[in-house]
């Protein structure tokens, strides 16, 4: 393995500790407002990961799946924002 997949990696394994950081913060926020932003920044981070995996192991198709989800990621933002928003549902408190 090269050098800059040896990065890649420890690039994307420090991504995935922040993500569990994140995961904390989804699980334990304070508010539901924290919870979905908590949410959010958790799928973006999936998107870098599933990039930089992509992007080591010289498979382009990484870079399909983690558009695909980067835009699931934002609709579910966008649906949940919606939601806490207009007060339908069983989220608001």
């Amino acid at each position: 393995m090269t050098g800059l997949a040896t990065a890649l990696l420890v690039g994307a394994a420090l991504f995935v500790a922040c993500g569990g950081a994140l995961l904390g913060r989804a699980l334990l926020g304070p508010t539901v407002q924290d919870r979905v932003v908590a949410v959010n920044a958790v799928g973006t981070v999936t998107v870098v990961v599933i990039a930089l995996v992509g992007a080591t192991l010289d498979e382009p198709e990484f870079l399909d799946v983690a558009l695909v989800y980067a835009l699931l990621n934002f609709l579910l933002s966008v649906a949940l924002s919606r939601v806490l928003v207009e007060g339908r549902g069983v989220l608001r408190r």
